[in-house]
């Protein structure tokens, strides 16, 4: 996973201070990083942001993150303009391993191709050095959970207006010549 050098919303894990039996660890959002992640997902307002995760090994030399992600991000109703409040609770899983592993390979057959299993488990993600940005996860997980067209409850768009065959055509552009040898 490459992620910028100054992210939005950080918490930075020593790769190497992590133990095989999971550390239990609460991140929240301050107000800063509040706005500013309000700022990059264009939404009017992220009041809250906050996960419980569980980080530890993974195999050998990998990583795991294994929590829940909560946060109350307010949007634009698409219908009616309102602001809308949109409650987010989701599930993290994330594996991380450093470059160059072979548990960051994908699989492929003798042909070449690569053998993706939709159902199946994610690839891990790799990092370089010493560090992981759970952080950078967790923010993650909230966009891609964000609904990009939020509505009101209740609201619907009203009834299509259908245009006819006559409210379709162009006018000709050289209409306006017409008579214009007559003079």
């Amino acid at each position: 996973m490459k992620h910028e050098s100054n992210p939005t919303f950080s918490y930075p894990v020593k790769v190497g201070h992590i133990s095989a039996n999971p550390v239990k660890v609460h991140v929240s959002a301050n107000e800063a990083e509040r706005r500013a992640l309000a700022e990059l997902w264009k939404v009017d307002e992220v009041q809250s942001l906050d996960a419980d995760l569980e980080i530890g090994r993974w195999k050998k030399d990998g990583v795991k993150i294994k929590g829940e992600v909560r946060a109350l991000v307010v949007q634009t109703c698409v219908v009616t303009l309102d602001p809308v409040e949109a409650n987010i609770r989701e599930p993290v899983e994330a594996i991380f391993v450093p470059e160059g592993s072979r548990l960051a390979r994908q699989a492929d057959n003798d042909g070449g191709e690569v053998i993706l299993d939709p159902g199946g488990p994610d690839i891990p993600d790799t990092f370089a050095g010493d560090t992981i940005d759970a952080g950078a996860v967790v923010s993650e997980h909230v966009a891609l959970a964000i609904d990009p067209y939020p509505r009101k409850e209740g609201v619907a768009f009203g009834e299509r207006i259908e245009s006819s065959a006559g409210d379709d055509e162009r006018p000709n552009p050289f209409a306006v010549l017409k008579d214009w040898k007559k003079k």
